[in-house]
């Protein structure tokens, strides 16, 4: 049986998220696992994914009760509710896409995605991406997120469904690329 992709609906389904998140994260994985598997940056409070939900529901992917995996949803009203992320929603006043400021179009930002380890191999992330473009594609013109350079399988899995770099650069912690997935 597949795990059903849908949009959060309860504190629950956040819960689930975290929980997924914390295994994924980059402080949890061995460096080979992190070149195998790829691994989350953020870790994110309930309260922040609560209030990120109710501006927009998030995508997840649900197997009998356990999350597995999540497409984070944040809007331009939600960028300042995590403050790691405020650097990269500064960086889209500053960077252009087709001769505009990302800032001045209408955006979806990726705020993080993940599938768990024993749902990967299924075309979860492209059927939970492809959800997030039903959910969001006709009120937003394109989906942008970043990705740390070193996280090589997250950057071709989010090439294979349709993103683009489109700037990279460097902070204090290691090279990052800014990609967006053009909906219109």
């Amino acid at each position: 049986m597949k795990p059903q992709v849908r949009l959060t609906q309860s504190p629950s389904d956040l819960q689930g998220i975290l929980d997924l998140q914390w295994e994924n994260h980059l402080s949890q994985l061995s460096s080979e696992a992190k070149k195998e598997s790829g691994f989350v940056t953020v870790r994110h409070t309930l309260a922040q994914l609560e209030s990120m939900h109710h501006l927009a529901p998030h995508v997840m992917a649900d197997y009998q009760g356990q999350t597995a995996g999540y497409v984070l949803a944040m809007t331009k009203a939600s960028r300042t509710l995590i403050p790691v992320l405020f650097p990269m929603f500064d960086l889209f006043d500053e960077i252009s896409y087709r001769g505009k400021k990302i800032s001045d179009y209408d955006y979806m930002s990726v705020g993080q995605v993940c599938v768990g380890k024993d749902f990967r191999g299924q075309g979860l992330f492209d059927s939970m991406y492809g959800a997030y473009r039903d959910a969001y594609s006709d009120s937003y013109d394109f989906a942008i997120t970043e990705i740390a350079l070193s996280n090589t399988r997250s950057l071709a899995a989010h090439k294979r469904v349709g993103f683009e770099i489109i700037h990279e650069y460097e902070d204090y912690t290691q090279p990052w690329a800014i990609v967006l997935w053009d909906w219109k």
